[in-house]
């Protein structure tokens, strides 16, 4: 392939079948390319014919080619006789879906038509999202990646390992796809409440990325899946010989450093204007990771931000309902890694925007890890050294110990919102919420932690206590809890509010970095939406049947404050046309006419329209 066909791209907005791509781009991959017709609409053009195509899992139709296509593409007698429509592909995709019986079987079936027709994955999931959602994602996702190496079937994504970091722009020039925006890149060490899965990680990122597409309309021909294969310290993987991933000890400290900026130094030199999303990190190298690398390019952390706008947006919604403002609750965090850090720095950030100084909202929030409550004379790690109390604070308290534990920390401080990121099953038991009442009628109580077996606390048992004053929401799904004669939904806080639209918006923007105010303007919108859409109701999070929508609301908000802060590239549309340009981009799953060229014509047209 010439160098003028992998040119890359300027930031100019392309056409909804193309995504977020820009007008003047390299071709989609080696194999095809999506151009624009005369009169306005978009087509495929590909150099590849016969039982080939039927391999490349972005331009596969199946039986919906057309008769026109399957000559013209020499893929005439290769199908079954009849054509059908997308529509027919997906009954038949969903009769078979719902004849899996477990989760992990349905999982399976997901991922495997995603390998053979990728657009009628995407048209599957967007029909049935509520009740595909957790498959492809929280929860079930986890028991997929603990049993990645037994399940694997295909390859997808890039493997990034010890044997070829140091040739890796030739690893990248490799790909098949020539425009990548959007990354998501795991180091597998902290997956969920399971902890270091090596190689297996790489599912979160396929999932992840299922969501951008699906909730966040960030087109499959611009994404892309990264497995950090730098080891792993979990014995039983690295003895049991049908492991996948690198049999070493998981790498760390500078040579892990100078392996990620080898990584992030060729992304920047083959992709530009391609965002990092760096998920499931242990949280020492979390914090490490984000601050390294977030002026080098568009970066964030989702187990860090997204997590921590998820639920402030939350928070803001039941200080709504109590009637309340943010700055006149006492926050109880429990759980100091990345994702309980993480909605302490959002909390924060959330108590500065409504007046506080930084001073006064750290002095709100009380965080507890393992060995309890944060205070300034223990020693910790420095990422949580922010949000260490004074000792002269808890002076009167009454506590066993070097510091308070959760039950000393909601009396001593007078708790009246309870956060729970810690992994620890049935924690907020009927004492911690007992004392939580006594502080306020109205607890907040969101036990966040995934997967849903690790929940802090079940919904049904704190509506029951409180006599449904509680005002409650998960990090999984939860049913609707029955109370006298209400039926209260549980909202789940779940990270799919986030960040989908705030990648469209950051890509929109041409953003050259993904800011704090960029990601708290994503945690006001979801709040907002919730508000305009359901009104003064109790709903804490909408169903995620709006994930779209939330999605195109929350890039609004994004975009705005990346123009805010000076670090947009595209002119922001008019205020009262900016939702209708975020759905102008927004790419939906369809299918495209399908033409065929040679390479060397795609070539030569290309080279003239760059003259």
């Amino acid at each position: 392939m010439s160098k003028a066909r992998i040119r890359m791209p300027l930031r100019r907005p392309s056409s909804r079948a193309v995504g977020i791509g820009a007008e003047d781009r390299p071709p989609v991959c080696g194999f095809f390319d999506i151009r624009r017709d005369a009169d306005g609409g978009t087509h495929i053009e590909t150099w590849v014919k016969g039982f080939a195509l039927l391999r490349f899992v972005l331009v596969n139709k199946g039986t919906a080619f057309t008769q026109k296509e399957r000559r013209e593409l020499g893929l005439d007698g290769l199908l079954p006789s009849r054509v059908t429509t997308m529509a027919d592909q997906l009954d038949r995709a969903y009769v078979q879906f719902s004849g899996c019986h477990t989760n992990i079987e349905k999982y399976q079936y997901l991922r495997g038509l995603q390998e053979r027709q990728e657009i009628l994955f995407y048209a599957l999931i967007e029909k049935h999202l509520v009740e595909m959602l957790p498959i492809i994602y929280t929860p079930t996702v986890g028991e997929a990646v603990e049993k990645f190496s037994a399940l694997f079937q295909s390859p997808r994504g890039l493997t990034v390992n010890p044997d070829n970091i140091d040739h890796i722009d030739d690893v990248l020039a490799g790909y098949p796809l020539y425009d990548v925006r959007m990354i998501v890149a795991t180091d597998s060490s902290a997956i969920l409440g399971i902890g270091d899965q090596g190689y297996g990680g790489l599912a979160i990122s396929i999932g992840k990325l299922s969501l951008y597409t699906v909730g966040g309309g960030i087109s499959p021909f611009h994404s892309m899946p990264v497995g950090l294969d730098v080891g792993t310290d979990r014995k039983e993987l690295l003895e049991n010989p049908n492991y996948l991933g690198a049999p070493r000890q998981r790498m760390t400290g500078d040579e892990y450093i100078a392996f990620l900026d080898r990584f992030v130094a060729s992304v920047k030199k083959r992709w530009p204007a391609a965002i990092i999303q760096w998920e499931d990190l242990a949280k020492d190298s979390a914090f490490t990771v984000l601050e390294r690398y977030r002026d080098e390019l568009p970066s964030f952390n989702d187990d860090i931000q997204g997590t921590g706008a998820v639920a402030l947006a939350g928070l803001i919604s039941a200080c709504r309902v109590k009637g309340e403002a943010l700055a006149a609750q006492r926050y109880l965090v429990y759980g100091a890694g990345a994702g309980g850090i993480g909605v302490a720095l959002s909390i924060r950030d959330g108590l500065m925007a409504e007046g506080l100084s930084e001073e006064d909202a750290v002095a709100s929030i009380f965080v507890l890890d393992s060995r309890g409550l944060l205070l300034k004379s223990r020693s910790m790690e420095p990422y949580k050294a922010e949000f260490a109390q004074p000792d002269e604070r808890v002076a009167d308290w009454s506590y066993d110990g070097a510091a308070p534990g959760l039950l000393e920390t909601v009396k001593g401080a007078k708790i009246t919102a309870l956060i729970g990121l810690s992994g620890q099953k049935g924690s907020f038991n009927e004492e911690i919420i007992g004392a939580v009442m006594e502080n306020t009628e109205e607890p907040i109580v969101f036990p966040l932690s995934n997967p849903t077996r690790l929940a802090e606390a079940i919904p049904a048992h704190v509506i029951q206590q409180t006599d449904g004053r509680a005002l409650v929401a998960t990090g999984s799904p939860f049913d609707p809890v029955q109370h006298g004669t209400r039926t209260i939904d549980i909202g789940q806080g779940n990270n799919a509010f986030i960040f989908p639209g705030l990648g469209l918006g950051t890509l929109l923007s041409g953003a050259s970095k993904i800011s704090a105010p960029m990601v708290l303007a994503a945690a006001h919108a979801l709040a907002r939406f919730t508000l305009d859409t359901y009104g003064q109701t109790t709903l804490l999070y909408p169903p995620l049947s709006d994930l779209q929508t939330v999605s195109q609301h929350v890039a609004v908000a994004v975009m705005e404050a990346a123009h805010r802060e000076g670090v947009a590239a595209v002119d922001l549309p008019p205020e009262g046309e900016r939702l209708e340009y975020v759905k102008s981009r927004f790419w939906l799953p369809e299918y495209l006419p399908i033409v065929h060229t040679t390479e060397s014509e795609a070539l030569k047209r290309d080279e003239a329209e760059n003259e």
